[in-house]
């Protein structure tokens, strides 16, 4: 008998069961020295401080404290490395903009992500969280330039979109998704969550599962 189930609806359900299944914590590092060896594919979540990404992190896998939410801005000091399933690694980088840190540490932050961006080789993708109720700012653009100069594939998502009023999310990613046609490293389309809400999470599962089992594309 024929499976009823669309190649779509399988990946689907792949995604579905890789981020409900084992996600475990396997190192936080403050130097390019302390990156774990890894064949894995890898995909970091970037933003700026309190754009949500532990609470992203957090309900993307199932878990309540995987990785650390705070309300202070910046708590997220190293590169903290997630091994998903033994299929893919998950990659939080300390946030960017007004985090409450002397600016010789903000500059150590720097350069430890830019090491990461430029000589990483199982990195497959950056998922850049822009605050949903604000749109891009400064620093988000400044960001996207980088990632644009690194050559580093760059998926937009929305986040806090239940913040968002209903009738104003669509103009909220058109405008957003409007700005990218500026920036080659960044994908056309634009994905919206709320991790407290659980909007959009299956459809950001699918993207990063369909990533990883992609060939990685030379730089």
């Amino acid at each position: 008998m024929t499976s009823s189930h669309s190649p779509h609806d399988l990946q689907h359900d792949d995604a579905v069961k890789l981020f409900a299944g084992a996600c475990d914590f396997l190192r936080a590092t403050a130097s390019a020295e302390q990156f774990p060896p890894s064949k894995l594919p890898e995909i970091a979540i970037w933003g700026r401080s309190n754009v949500g990404k532990s609470s992203l992190i957090n309900a993307l896998t199932g878990r309540a404290h995987l990785a650390r939410a705070s309300k202070t801005p910046g708590r997220t000091q190293e590169i903290i490395f997630f091994n998903l399933g033994d299929r893919l690694m998950l990659v939080d980088l300390p946030g960017y903009g007004h985090a409450k840190a002397p600016q010789s540490e903000r500059s150590r932050w720097n350069e430890l992500i830019q090491q990461y961006l430029q000589t990483r080789p199982p990195l497959r993708l950056v998922v850049l969280l822009i605050d949903g109720r604000h749109g891009l700012l400064a620093n988000d653009l400044s960001t996207l330039q980088l990632l644009d100069r690194c050559g580093v594939s760059t998926q937009l998502v929305l986040t806090k979109i239940d913040q968002v009023h209903a009738t104003e999310r669509d103009e909220r990613r058109a405008q957003v998704a409007a700005a990218l046609t500026k920036h080659p490293a960044a994908r056309a389309n634009v994905l919206a969550v709320s991790a407290e809400k659980r909007i959009g999470l299956d459809e950001l599962k699918s993207c990063l599962m369909d990533t990883a089992s992609k060939p990685k594309r030379s730089r």
